[in-house]
């Protein structure tokens, strides 16, 4: 372990403290009004980062965004129940989930959900949803401190794990559904793979590479406890790896450290990873000119666009396509 690293796994608690303390590592929308106007679900990656977009952006004073984290309590309620009971159901986890809440959110006109948070651009599976990117994250993977796996690998190093061709490691893989699977898979894996719930495991194509957990749970994206063992590595985002050691998320890193592909350096977003890509907030596409999404979310000077400081602040990079 190198010596930042170490230096960084000493100060979590502390610095985590001090999140905590200011409010930044809060899931779910706190204070006034209780129930926002545009409300949005999905991916864990880009979670803390829209909940802090969600507290700084106000139109006319009034805080008009609502982000519901992917993990937390079993059933989350988006508008006021008495008005609309159907805004009580269960808390989509991850981007996939997040994305289908949306769609059937229209498709039932329920006005439930407005939009939604993800870490994989599905725009061609979806045409009638828009994909607007706000940040960029890169992801690499995540090991034990102590663990047995090199902390430097080639991409084709981990392209010979992830597919089984090196055995003698024990890759992990997030559940199904999540944006940074999908992006792991297309990146990681051999060309035109399709993602299925069978694709790792006992059985699968890939059956070294477990993406359960004990108690047969799909794994959560960037929650470095499911490093269990020290030949076990995850894939994990950059980004979010800093927000939990500094205390802007809740500390899930455990005794993870970041691993080295192509020898760029993870310790901050750096945009020649190998693996970087765009976020995105997904609103559905006879909304882009409808107003406070347009204001919020689409072009460079939207409001979303405008608060690079709290995107850097959360460790994500600035889209150059921010709101196209």
């Amino acid at each position: 372990m190198s010596k930042k690293q170490r230096m960084i796994l000493v100060a979590t608690a502390a610095l985590a403290a001090v999140g905590l303390s200011t409010g930044s590592a809060q899931a779910d929308p706190t204070g006034a009004p209780t129930y926002r106007e545009i409300v949005g679900t999905g991916s864990d990656t880009t979670q803390t980062v829209v909940n802090g977009l969600s507290d700084a952006i106000t139109i006319n004073g009034v805080k008009v965004l609502g982000s519901y984290d992917a993990r937390g309590s079993a059933q989350i309620t988006t508008k006021d129940p008495v008005a609309n009971p159907a805004c009580t159901f269960n808390r989509p986890e991850g981007s996939t989930p997040g994305i289908t809440t949306l769609k059937n959110d229209i498709t039932a006109g329920t006005n439930c959900v407005q939009f939604a948070r993800s870490s994989s651009n599905a725009s061609a599976t979806y045409p009638d949803l828009k994909f607007i990117p706000f940040a960029v994250d890169a992801l690499t993977y995540a090991v034990r401190s102590d663990s047995s796996v090199p902390k430097k690998l080639t991409k084709a190093q981990l392209t010979a794990i992830y597919t089984c061709t090196n055995t003698a490691f024990k890759p992990l893989a997030p559940q199904f559904g999540s944006g940074t699977r999908t992006f792991f898979i297309r990146n990681i894996l051999p060309a035109g793979t399709t993602d299925s719930t069978g694709l790792f495991g006992p059985g699968g194509t890939y059956p070294c590479v477990n993406d359960k957990d004990a108690a047969g749970e799909g794994i959560q994206e960037h929650v470095g406890t499911y490093l269990t063992d020290t030949k076990n590595l995850l894939p994990y985002s950059i980004a979010v790896y800093n927000s939990q050691v500094y205390g802007n998320a809740p500390a899930a890193q455990g005794k993870a450290v970041l691993g080295t592909i192509d020898n760029v350096q993870p310790t901050n977003l750096n945009i020649s990873s190998v693996l970087k890509r765009d976020v995105y907030n997904v609103i559905p596409a006879d909304k882009v000119d409808v107003e406070p999404y347009k204001s919020l979310f689409v072009g460079q000077n939207s409001l979303v666009c405008q608060q690079g400081s709290v995107i850097t602040r959360y460790g994500f990079g600035i889209a150059a396509n921010c709101g196209q």
